[in-house]
């Protein structure tokens, strides 16, 4: 599995303490460094099952800049939020971890750790 982070992220680290914990294999990878490209996200997407708007953190200040709170949230404007997330990774949240059985969450709670885990 791999495990999308920012290090500076309490909830990035508390979900890599339980992976250690459970002995669990993974990868690390710090989007803010190693950026994924807008095929990565719509594929990272895809395993979630999950839309753009909804891993975007609409509180951070580019997407208060880029007034994504009042862009439309639709097939049309799809690739529109996947660009933003592009260029400004910082608006991804995290962690999002991806199982090794294609599946994907984002794992801001123990239980969604535990989930990925349990694939």
């Amino acid at each position: 599995m791999e495990i999308w982070i920012n290090p500076a992220c309490s909830k990035c680290r508390s979900a890599l303490t339980l992976l250690d914990a459970e002995g669990a294999e993974y990868t690390v990878r710090r989007y803010l460094e190693d950026v994924p490209s807008e095929d990565e996200l719509r594929a990272v997407l895809d395993r979630l099952g999950l839309e753009p708007w909804d891993i975007t953190r609409t509180q951070e200040d580019a997407a208060k800049d880029l007034g994504m709170k009042e862009w439309a949230r639709d097939a049309a404007t799809r690739d529109r939020w996947v660009r933003a997330l592009a260029e400004h990774p910082r608006l991804i949240q995290r962690p999002i971890i991806t199982a090794d059985d294609g599946t994907a969450v984002v794992g801001r709670t123990e239980e969604a750790v535990r989930d990925a885990l349990s694939r």
